[in-house]
């Protein structure tokens, strides 16, 4: 049984803090960092470190690792906040390491956020990661190819740490308990919830048996809706400009191009719960109507435009229901990225051409002078025509004929791809009369 008491020392401290590792051995859920062969043992065991960026959730450990390294090299350990540190916190922290260089101490500076720093912050760190000075530790919880220099990052190694699973949380359990002197007072149901709850993050898992363990009475097993009352709903861990912003948007067009409506309904459903704004998804739909659907099912767009103009009318909630809809029409839509791959191609060859004059047939010619210099001259109008097609040429004259428009097998585009080739044919007839 412990003998914190209310005024006693420890007592202050978070449950987190109070089981915080000393030793990488004791750290959880990280094995491919921390397993024997694995890169940041090889560093401890060669008495070497570089500088490197921890890459990670929040709550998997990054703070931890860098103390425990710094102790592990005998370095002198500083900690600073992108958040809350400027140009003037880093010059501090730049001289008293150059200080302590003199004197053959080394500095590992960790560094929480630090995706956080603008890129003049950034650069500032480079003379110093480059003769030594500092070993620089990065925390962050976003992509470093998005958030990080190029220059800083390609000094530093990137290290990519995992959310805590069961097995680590389980871990995280005993030692509560052992700690506590007890078992946590909840059945497994509830320690299921608990997890659930932390998802992955161990700092935030570990105020969660906190709590359990300081309000709830030793003889007393909580139902689930007991844990839900104690400890409230947790907000989704979303930024709406951050990584996690991005995978689930990538995710959702991933599973509509995939054709699963099931999987894209459940990731839709994730950004709207987690506060997403629904304009955005909508604009990203529509652009996956005519980027992945395109004419393999020219209505897709027109669903798009009809969910978009009425979640405008409805709001949420009852709005919602139209995005599903949509999301569930472009999934089981057809595809095709025929248009898509046209449009491309067009802007390529359009880029090199131009200079090219349309031919001068299919130029108006509003005035007298013009149709004397051949404007319009031996222009066809097509719907007047036998077949209802001309067969003329539309491209600059010594521009060979380009296919840029190839309609898959699928869809309409079956339809669209049968009058092409009639209409191909056609021409090539018209040609050789």
């Amino acid at each position: 049984m412990t003998n914190d008491t209310l005024f006693s020392e420890s007592a202050d401290k978070p449950l987190a803090d109070r089981l915080r590792p000393h030793k990488l051995s004791e750290v959880v859920g990280q094995p491919q960092l921390l397993s024997e062969k694995a890169p940041l043992m090889r560093m401890i065991k060669a008495r070497k470190l570089s500088s490197f960026i921890l890459w990670g959730p929040p709550g998997c450990g990054k703070t931890t690792i860098a103390r425990i390294l710094a102790q592990e090299t005998n370095l002198h350990f500083e900690a600073l906040s992108a958040v809350f540190s400027g140009v003037a916190d880093l010059r501090k922290v730049f001289e008293s390491a150059v200080g302590r260089r003199r004197i053959g101490q080394g500095t590992l500076l960790f560094v929480d956020e630090i995706h956080r720093f603008n890129k003049s912050q950034q650069d500032a760190f480079l003379p110093y990661v480059e003769d030594g000075t500092i070993i620089l530790v990065g925390a962050t919880t976003e992509n470093p190819s998005f958030e990080l220099n190029g220059a800083l990052l390609s000094r530093c190694k990137v290290f990519v740490l995992n959310r805590l699973d069961d097995t680590a949380l389980n871990q995280l359990t005993e030692r509560a308990e052992k700690l506590y002197g007890r078992p946590l007072p909840v059945d497994e149901v509830g320690k299921t919830y608990l997890k659930e709850l932390a998802d992955g993050d161990g700092r935030y898992y570990l105020s969660l048996l906190e709590t359990v363990m300081t309000y709830v009475e030793p003889n007393e097993i909580p139902d689930k809706s007991g844990l839900e009352l104690l400890l409230q709903k947790r907000l989704p861990n979303y930024d709406k400009s951050g990584d996690n912003h991005y995978n689930l948007i990538s995710a959702l067009h991933k599973s509509l191009r995939g054709s699963d409506p099931d999987a894209a309904l459940y990731w839709c459903a994730r950004m709207i719960t987690a506060g997403e704004d629904i304009k955005y998804i909508l604009r990203r739909l529509t652009r996956f109507a005519t980027e992945d659907v395109g004419l393999a099912d020219p209505l897709a767009l027109v669903q798009a435009h009809s969910a978009w103009d009425a979640y405008e009318r409805l709001g949420s909630p009852e709005g919602d229901l139209a995005v599903a809809q949509l999301v569930v029409y472009l999934a089981t839509a057809p595809k095709s990225i025929g248009v898509y791959r046209a449009w491309n191609k067009a802007v390529k060859v359009a880029r090199e051409t131009a200079t090219k004059m349309p031919p001068m047939h299919i130029l108006n010619a509003p005035t007298k002078l013009m149709s004397e210099l051949g404007y319009n001259k031996g222009y066809q109008y097509d719907p007047d025509t036998k077949d209802g097609f001309s067969g003329q040429n539309y491209f600059p004259d010594g521009m060979p004929r380009t296919i840029f428009y190839e309609p898959f097998e699928r869809g309409y585009e079956r339809e669209i791809k049968k009058r092409l080739d009639y209409w191909n044919n056609l021409r090539q007839k018209k040609q050789k009369q």
